[in-house]
C-alpha cells in the first residue's frame, strides 16, 4: 500500500490541501493590490492576472517540490509540455465554444440579440488584450482549481468526492460575485464537474483550459454578453439581448440561467468523447511484470536427474587405457598381437628358436 492509501498518508494530503487553498487567496490579494500599484484601472485586471498565475504556478510549484518530492513540479500540476497539448488545448477550446453557442441560440430565438460593432484600430488592441485576460484568468482558475489542490485533495478522498467537493469550492467562490444565485451556483457547480472530469481524463489542464477560455471569451469577446456580470468585455462587439431573464440572466449572463446549467450537464459526455484517446494515453494501467524469477534450464536438469538418477543422468564418463601389458600369444609368422608392438612380437619369437640355430651352427 503506498503512502497515500493509509490514513496517515490521507491526513498528510488533506492538510497539503487546506494549504494550498489558502495559498490562493493570499495569491490572489497579492495579485490585486499589486496590479493597483502599478497601473492603472484600465491595465489592472490583465496585470492581476499575470501576476496571480505566476503565484500560483510558482508557490504550488515550491510546495509540490518541497513536500512531495516532485522533481517536475509546475509539470506535476497539469503543465506539462508533452507533445500534443496544442491539441488538446484546441480541443478545449472548440469544447467551450460550442457550450456558448448553444446556450446563445434560446436567446436569438427568443427575442434576439442587438450586436453592434466598432472598426477603430484602437479597439481591436483592447481586444487582444481583453482575449489576454479571459485566457490568464482561465488558466489562473485551472491552477488554483484543477491544480495541485485538486490533486491532493483527491489522494484525501479520491476522484469523485474531489470532482464533487471541489465543484461546490468552486461554486461558494463563483458565488461571491455580485448578482449571483441559485441558478448561477448550479451553473457553477456543473461547470466544475466538466473542467475536473476534463483532468482526470487528460492528467493535464489543457483541455480544461480550452473549454474554460472557449465558455468565458466565446460570450465576452464574440458575442458581446456579459460574463458573470461584467458586460463591458469586449470593445468591438458590443450585444444587447432582448429575450427574457429565463433566457438571457440579466445583467449576470448566461452564467445566471437555468438553460446554461443543461448545456452543461449535456456537454459532459462531449467531454468523455472527445478524450477517450488521451484518457487511454495516459490512464491505462502500467503493466507491471509479477510471479518469481524461473530458471528453466536449472527446473528442467532437476527433472531429469529425479526421473533418471543421478548417476545415469550424469551420463557415461569416459576412461582412457593405458600401459595395459597383453597376455596374447604371438601369431604364426611373427605377428604382433593387437596392441603389442611388432619389435616386442620380433623379440619373443627370437628367443624361442634353438640355441644352435640362433648361434648359426
Amino acid at each position: 500500500m503506498t503512502a497515500q492509501g493509509t490514513a496517515g498518508g490521507r491526513l498528510r494530503a488533506y492538510l497539503l490541501f487546506v494549504v494550498a487553498v489558502l495559498y490562493y487567496f493570499l495569491a490572489r490579494s497579492l495579485a490585486i493590490h499589486g496590479a493597483q500599484g502599478l497601473a492603472g484601472d484600465l491595465w489592472s485586471p490583465l496585470i492581476a492576472q499575470a501576476m496571480l498565475v505566476f503565484l500560483l504556478v510558482l508557490g504550488y510549484a515550491a510546495m509540490g517540490f518541497w513536500f512531495q518530492r516532485q522533481l517536475h513540479p509546475i509539470s506535476a500540476q497539469g503543465l506539462a509540455g508533452r507533445g500534443g497539448w496544442t491539441r488538446e488545448f484546441g480541443l478545449g477550446l472548440a469544447t467551450g465554444w460550442g457550450i456558448a453557442v448553444v446556450c446563445v441560440l434560446p436567446m436569438v430565438a427568443a427575442g434576439g440579440i442587438a450586436i453592434a460593432f466598432s472598426t477603430r484600430r484602437a479597439d481591436w488592441g483592447w481586444f487582444a488584450a481583453d482575449a489576454g485576460f479571459y485566457a490568464l484568468a482561465a488558466l489562473g482558475e485551472e491552477v488554483a482549481f484543477r491544480g495541485f489542490a485538486f490533486q491532493r485533495f483527491i489522494d484525501a478522498v479520491g476522484p469523485i468526492g474531489a470532482t464533487l467537493g471541489f465543484a461546490a469550492y468552486y461554486a461558494i467562490v463563483r458565488s461571491l460575485l455580485p448578482g449571483s444565485s441559485r441558478a448561477s451556483f448550479a451553473v457553477s457547480m456543473a461547470l466544475g464537474v466538466v473542467l475536473a472530469a476534463a483532468y482526470l481524463r487528460t492528467r493535464a489542464l489543457w483541455v480544461g483550459w480550452g473549454i474554460n477560455f472557449g465558455w468565458k471569451a466565446s460570450r465576452a469577446l464574440l458575442f458581446g454578453l456579459a460574463v458573470a456580470g461584467v458586460n463591458n468585455n469586449s470593445p468591438v462587439v458590443q450585444g444587447n439581448p432582448m429575450g427574457p431573464f429565463w433566457v438571457t440572466g440579466g445583467g449576470f449572463g448566461l452564467d445566471g440561467t437555468w438553460i446554461a446549467f443543461a448545456v452543461m450537464l449535456a456537454a459532459l459526455p462531449v467531454v468523455f468523447r472527445i478524450t477517450r484517446d488521451l484518457d487511454f494515453k495516459y490512464n491505462a494501467p502500467e503493466i507491471v511484470p509479477g510471479g518469481i524469477p524461473v530458471d528453466v534450464e536449472a527446473a528442467a536438469r532437476a527433472q531429469h536427474e529425479a526421473a533418471l538418477g543421478p548417476d545415469r543422468a550424469a551420463g557415461p564418463a569416459l576412461v582412457q587405457i593405458d600401459g595395459v601389458a597383453s597376455t596374447l600369444e604371438p601369431s604364426p609368422g611373427g605377428a604382433a598381437p593387437a596392441g603389442e608392438p611388432a619389435g616386442a612380437a620380433e623379440a619373443a619369437g627370437a628367443s624361442e628358436i634353438p640355441g644352435n640355430l640362433a648361434s648359426g651352427t
